[in-house]
Formats: structure tokens, sequence, C-alpha cells
């Protein structure tokens, strides 16, 4: 979602009238857009720019005028040898600062220490890359370190030493944040691709003839391509066989020297997407319809002349890039291929310039930019019109963080040079092409409940997304347009021993937001339910309604020290109230997760595979559930209708307990319930097929 976090911030920063304004991120290379955004336009005339890169000397600026400072959290946390504050950031700390940002936070957000963020995650990762180590383990850390650099954070005045009126999060994937309350409802402002896409069609409708000033923001399109069995028979993963994107673009060597290791399927994979080889030519002949891939179909291929290929590692883009200029991919010599990988290509904005050179104005270049990290979050580059999902990624954060890459827009305004309010839109649609279906699609279902937290069907929100972002799935012979259902349908279909326990673990099964609490606390029902969970007590009397007053305590002197009417005494009690409150929330929120834990060990017990969940606890084996889990039938259903649990997030996981306990036995020939032709959910059911 490509609203313009960087403008909006700045206009905030007017608004509040911050003279000082200290950017930090974790991702270096959103620099370009903090510079860009500020440099070229007319509402911050004046204003002073300064950074690691820009040159300047801060010793030098005009104390008047206001000062935005760009630094990575490397940098300013970065010590010399003798462990002081590098010479160059003394500086920073001698300022009052009015608004302190932190960009691209999720990628911070969760890290478990501050000690994580004193080396240069983006060099660090493409040193080890370029070791190359035989060991699969090591890679998955790898990969996991490259794509998903999300854990925990302490406050921020104890790891950043710097004074200042108010602080500003940014990002665009904010869930996991969002999910552990780690902000108050107060504290939150959202616009999504939805809220963006929704307010293009409202202004067009309501305003038909003028300019729309969403107009230039295209609409995103997915496109999943079920590969042939030929090639997923070489790299599947795990017990249902997905499509290992990860191992089928495997690759070893350095440089020019790098290599797949399976060469040949990656070559009949360069084909398949260009339409010159295609094993379902039989099935397609009967049918009567051809499917269109990506660099084949003419209504396409103007969107991939500039284009993003997302890879597993450093290896897999230098052995692309080799594979694209051997003699026999004639067809892909048109292209200009950029390696945006690896040391070579440089940290931070230094990998942004070829590709700017390769492309050009855009118009009569055409450029594949190969990358497996780099340039994924903060990064504008209008040209690019789709992104080829070429790897495993496990969350929706970075799934979409990368996707909406390519969402920029790109666009001509005053294109005859008569009419200021004219725009020529180059670019009114854009494009992610996967070929992993089934990973694809549950990446869109979690981020379709993530969108819209409030919706308890999940299906429901779900649609919402599809609205403004149409899912096309090649089955292997046509491609066809999804609904919502067969969207969930397709992203239940598996998962891992790992993320199974991690999704009866997650912190996005409970919610333990104000509006959910007061709910709860309004209910002596539901008090007294969840009296009974397991070590409710030893959290102390009235925990939920402490939890509500003190965070209503925090916002009330929030409010006043924005008109700075805070004394030494009251700041020391906001410090107090805000840790205390966030820390209650914490343990409540542990005791919740720990009871949904049981509800495993209940599934593995009770016979029933074909009903939903729902009406196992209710109808068939009340007791059973009573006796694993503590909790009455009553009791649970009560908590679920408040929403102390999220049914979308219970069904999803239900679905991947029962997948994998299907795969598991039939791993070991048996059969546990034959005949079988569904499998219940936690209040809903999808066909085994």
């Amino acid at each position: 979602m490509r609203f313009g976090k960087t403008f909006a911030s700045y206009q905030l920063a007017k608004k509040l009238g911050a003279k000082r304004v200290l950017v930090v991120t974790f991702k270096p290379a959103v620099e370009d857009a903090w510079r860009t955004d500020l440099e070229n336009h007319v509402d911050f005339d004046g204003w002073q720019y300064l950074s690691k890169s820009s040159g300047r000397d801060p010793t030098q600026i005009d104390k008047a005028a206001p000062l935005v400072y760009f630094g990575s959290f490397q940098d300013l946390l970065g010590r010399d040898a003798s462990g002081n504050i590098k010479p160059r950031n003394e500086w920073l700390h001698t300022i009052n600062w009015d608004l302190v940002i932190f960009d691209e936070y999720h990628f911070g957000a969760w890290r478990e220490s501050a000690s994580a963020l004193f080396a240069d995650d983006e060099a660090l990762i493409d040193r080890s890359e370029t070791l190359l180590s035989d060991s699969k383990a090591a890679k998955e850390k790898l990969a996991e370190k490259s794509a998903d650099l999300q854990q925990a954070l302490p406050d921020e005045a104890e790891f950043l030493p710097i004074t200042t009126r108010a602080y500003l999060y940014l990002s665009g994937t904010p869930f996991k944040a969002l999910a552990t309350g780690e902000f108050i409802e107060e504290q939150i402002f959202n616009w999504t691709y939805t809220d963006e896409q929704r307010a293009k069609q409202a202004f067009s409708a309501d305003n038909p003839g003028k300019r729309n000033p969403y107009g230039a923001l295209p609409m995103v399109s997915l496109f999943t391509y079920q590969m042939p069995d030929e090639l997923t028979a070489i790299a599947s993963q795990g017990e249902f066989d997905e499509f290992d994107l990860n191992e089928f673009f495997s690759a070893s060597g350095i440089g020019v020297l790098a290599t797949f290791k399976h060469k040949d399927d990656v070559q009949k994979w360069l084909n398949i997407i260009r339409g010159s080889y295609n094993p379902q030519t039989v099935d397609q002949l009967k049918s009567g319809t051809k499917a269109p891939f990506p660099y084949e179909n003419a209504r396409l291929l103007p969107y991939l002349n500039h284009a993003f290929w997302f890879l597993p590692n450093v290896a897999a883009c230098q052995a692309m890039a080799n594979l694209l200029e051997e003699k026999q991919n004639v067809f892909w010599h048109e292209y200009k291929v950029v390696v945006a990988a690896g040391t070579a290509a440089g940290i931070g904005l230094a990998a942004l310039d070829p590709v700017r050179k390769a492309i050009g104005g855009g118009h009569d270049s055409k450029s594949i930019t190969l990358s497996c990290g780099k340039l994924t979050t903060g990064v504008t580059v209008p040209q690019w019109s789709s992104i080829l999902m070429l790897r495993n990624l496990q969350s929706p954060e970075t799934y979409f963080q990368a996707a909406f890459r390519v969402q920029s827009p790109w666009s001509i305004k005053n294109p005859e040079g008569d009419d200021p309010n004219a725009e020529q839109i180059l670019k009114p649609v854009c494009f992610v092409f996967d070929f992993a279906p089934t990973r694809a699609l549950r990446q869109l279902s979690e981020y379709g409940a993530n969108l819209s937290p409030g919706e308890a069907n999940p299906e429901n929100a779900v649609r919402d997304l599809l609205s403004y972002l149409p899912v096309l799935a090649h089955d292997g012979a046509v491609l066809r347009q999804l609904d919502a259902g067969e969207v969930l349908d397709y992203a239940m279909a598996g998962t891992t021993g790992t993320l199974l326990a991690r999704k009866w673990e997650s912190a996005m099964l409970v919610n333990v937001d104000n509006e959910t609490l007061r709910r709860v606390l309004d209910n002596p029902e539901a008090m007294a339910a969840v009296e009974r969970i397991e070590g409710w007590r030893a959290l102390g009397d009235n925990v939920i309604e402490t939890i509500i007053n003190k965070s209503e305590t925090v916002k009330s002197l929030k409010k006043k020290a924005k008109d700075g009417e805070l004394s030494k005494a009251e700041k020391k009690e906001l410090s107090d109230e805000e840790k205390e409150y966030k820390s209650k929330r914490k343990l409540v929120q542990e005791k919740l997760i720990k009871f949904a834990t049981r509800i495993p060990a209940f599934m593995y017990l009770t016979d029933f595979r074909e009903n939903t969940l729902q009406d196992v606890i209710t109808k068939l084996e009340p007791d059973l559930f009573l006796t694993v889990t503590g909790l009455t039938v009553e009791d649970f259903h009560l908590l679920v209708r408040l929403k102390v649990f999220n049914t979308e997030r219970m069904n999803a996981a239900v679905f991947a307990f029962r997948r994998y306990e299907n795969a598991s036995l039939a791993y070991t020939g048996i059969d546990s319930h034959e005949g079988l032709t569904q499998i219940g959910g936690y209040d809903t059911v999808a066909a085994v097929g």
C-alpha cells in the first residue's frame, strides 16, 4: 500500500510545529523516499535535510530553519572501539528533538534486544550468504533473518538515548505490533490498501469528470500458477508436498560461477513463463482454453517491461543472471538484468542506482531486477509493474511489503503542457505472480484477516480484500478468478509442524485490546469464566479493570504532554503507568494463549473429524472439553461471542491440525478415518480433496 507515509509524516511535523525531526530506521535503503519528498515539494521550501550520506556539516546548518536528520539504528547506536558514541553523532545527543520517527517499524519491533541493531543487518546477511553454507539449517536460519526480522525490542528510552517531545511509528504492515496491544486504540491511525482503493472508487463515482487524487494508485492483481508435476516432484516440502521455491531455486557458487542445483528444471520454468514449454497442452486442447503466462500474454507483457524477481538468496540471484545470459535464452536478452544482491550490489541506496540506470525513463527499455531482500522496503521505483515471488515467505508482513513495491504510481502530470490538472496514468494496474499457490493464498487470507480485525467471519474479511485485489489461479489447464471461500479453502490445505505449534501459541489467536477487555469486565458471567482459566487468579484481583484504568490514565497524561503541561512527577507517573498496564496486558494475553494450547489436546482425544469443533464441543463431547481445558462449553462460547478468541484464526488452526494429523498418519500407512469427505474447522467445514 503506497499512500505516502513519508509525505504524511512531514505534514504532521509541520502541523505540530516541529523544527527538529529525527528519522530513524532499521532499513537504510528507505532514505531515498525521505530525501525526495522533502526536497521536491513546495510545502517544505527552506527545510534542511541531513544524513550520513548527505556530506553536509551539521554544525553549519541554519538554526532558524527546520531540520530533518535521517539515520539508521545501526549507525546511531553504534560505538567506537572504546565504547563511546561515534564522534560524528555526538551532536545528535545535544539536541532536544521535537519529533522522532521510527520508519519500517515492523522490521525492528520484535527483536529480543537492541544489541541486535548494533551491526548492519543487510551487510551481515550479504557476507553470510556469500559464504554459501551447505548446512540446510544454516540456510533456513539465514533466509528467515533476511526476510523476517521481527522480534522484541525494549522501550524507546532504554535503547535510544535521545530526548524528544513525541514519537511516531510507521509501518506498512504493523499487524503484530497492533495484535500484541503495544499501542492503545487512540494511538493508532490506519490507512490500508483497501481504504485507498475504496476511496479511489468513491471519488470517481462522486466526482465524474474531475481529476481523481487516488487515480494513479494502481490496483493489484495476484496470479498463482500450479507448476507441472515434473517440476514440483523435484522440490516438494513438508507433510503437504507444497512446491518448495527455496529448494527449486537453490544454487551454489559465486558471481559468474553461480549455478542452480536444478538448472535444467529452472530452464523449463523460464520456458513455461514465456509460453514456449507447456506439458498441459493436451489438457488445454481438450478444454479449448489456454492460460496466460506472464511473459507470453500480450495483455500482461506491457506490465513486465520492468519487473522485480524475488529469489531465495544471493547465489540464486547470481545463478539466474548467468542463466538468462546463456545463448539459448535469446528472448531474455532484450532485458537488462540487474543483480541487486550481495555485497557487490552495495548497501542501502547504493543498490538502487544501477536499477534506475537500467530503467532510465522506462518507456524504451526493459529490465529485470533480481533481489533476495534488498529494495523490498522503503524504495520507490515507479516503473516496476510486476513482481515474481520465487522464494518461500512465511509472514504476510514480509510478503506484502515486497508485493507492494510494484504498486507505486507511475504517471505524467500535465502531459500536454496546457492543463495542470491533467494526468496521464501509465500504470493503472500491477501484478504479483506466484508459483506456490497454497502458500500465496495463505498469505492473502491472513492479510485479509489482519486488514479487518473486527470482522468475525474470515470469508467476509477476505471478500472485502478481493474486491480490490482480485486473485486468478491457474490449476494446470485454465486460469480462473477465485472467490473468498475458494481462497480460504486453498489457503487451509496445509502447514508444517512448527507453524502448527505457532498457530496455537500465537498472540493473534486472542484479543486483549481495551474494547474486548471492557466487554468481559461488563459481563459478570464472562468474568467468572476467565477466573476459571488456570493461573488467572495469580494475576491478582481486578486485573482487567486495572489495565483499562491505567491505559485511560496514560491516554490522559499523553494528551496533557502534547500541551507541554507535564511536571517531572507526572512524567515519571506516565512512564510507570504505561509500563505497568503493558506488563499486565501481556500477562492476561499469556494466560489466554495457555488456555488455547489445550484445544489441540482435546481435538486429538476426540474421534469426530467431519464435524466442526464448535459442534463437537457443544453437542458431542462437552464433558471431555471441560476435563481437558477446565472451562465449560457455556464459558468458552461466551468468551468467543465477546471476541476474546478470534474464530477466523481458530478455523485456520483447527484445519491445520486436522491436515497435519491426517498427513502424519498417512505417512505411516494408516488411514484413521477411511472415506472422510470433509474436515471440520472451528465453525465451518472444508471438503477433502
